[in-house]
């Protein structure tokens, strides 16, 4: 398996209790990235963070901060002190909040000894379709306007990358070369179905289109064979 497609691919944790999380991590071969988001964070705590980084493990922490700069700067602080390399914080909190989220992302790296996190910015949701939005919002953008402008305002702020949905990666790769990072939901393999996820592209299609790393949760956990499906999603990237 090539190295370089396992550490495209973070395999989403969601929907897991903690112990079954620990040991599917343990079971499925060459798996380097993770995420853990709400869900199992207010289940498991801190402390699994801690313990797949035990593991070997890269943990992207999904909690999406979205608050008052202050409370951003603490909780980005404390979410780095954990040793995530990738935490997301919403872009629409601001530039003030954004740059708070980076400060504090810094001071709390450097007070543990562990590396720098990477900030990434959630754009819109990959859940979200355009008409709702505007109805349920009252945003007249349409979502790649809406994506851009965010993913603008983030990078302006020093954030190290964003979160978007595989559809909009083409258009900010135009405009934000690397290192500046662009991790993208929604993917599905050819075949699967799309759930709750509104727009969406395969792995390979993603990748082709500017993605840093890609976020693949179900097709992979709930496969009967998830090491299987972890390596046929490798192996579609490498091809």
């Amino acid at each position: 398996m090539s190295c370089e497609a396992s550490e495209r691919i973070i395999v989403a944790l969601d929907g897991m209790e903690p112990e079954e999380a620990l040991f599917f991590c343990r079971q499925v071969e060459d798996l380097r990235w993770v995420k853990v988001g709400l869900e199992l964070f207010v289940k498991a705590g801190p402390d699994v963070v801690v313990q797949l980084r035990d593991q070997g493990h890269r943990v992207f922490l999904d909690l999406k901060f979205h608050d008052i700069p202050a409370t951003m700067a603490g909780a980005c602080r404390n979410a780095a002190g954990l040793g995530a390399e990738l935490i997301t914080v919403h872009a629409c909190a601001g530039s003030e909040a954004l740059k708070a989220a980076q400060a504090g992302a810094k001071d709390g790296a450097e007070t543990t000894g562990v590396a720098m996190p990477t900030l990434l910015a959630v754009t819109v949701l990959t859940s979200w379709e355009a008409q709702r939005l505007q109805r349920e919002l009252v945003i007249e953008q349409d979502i790649t306007e809406r994506v851009s402008g965010l993913a603008h305002l983030a990078a302006t702020a020093g954030v190290g990358g964003c979160v978007c949905s595989p559809l909009e990666v083409a258009t900010l790769r135009a405009h934000h070369q690397e290192p500046f990072a662009l991790v993208t939901p929604g993917i599905r393999p050819k075949g699967i179905a799309l759930g709750d996820q509104a727009r969406v592209m395969t792995p390979k299609e993603a990748i082709a289109a500017g993605a840093s790393q890609l976020v693949i949760g179900r097709p992979i956990t709930k496969a009967e064979h998830p090491s299987e499906a972890f390596a046929e999603c490798c192996a579609a990237l490498a091809m």
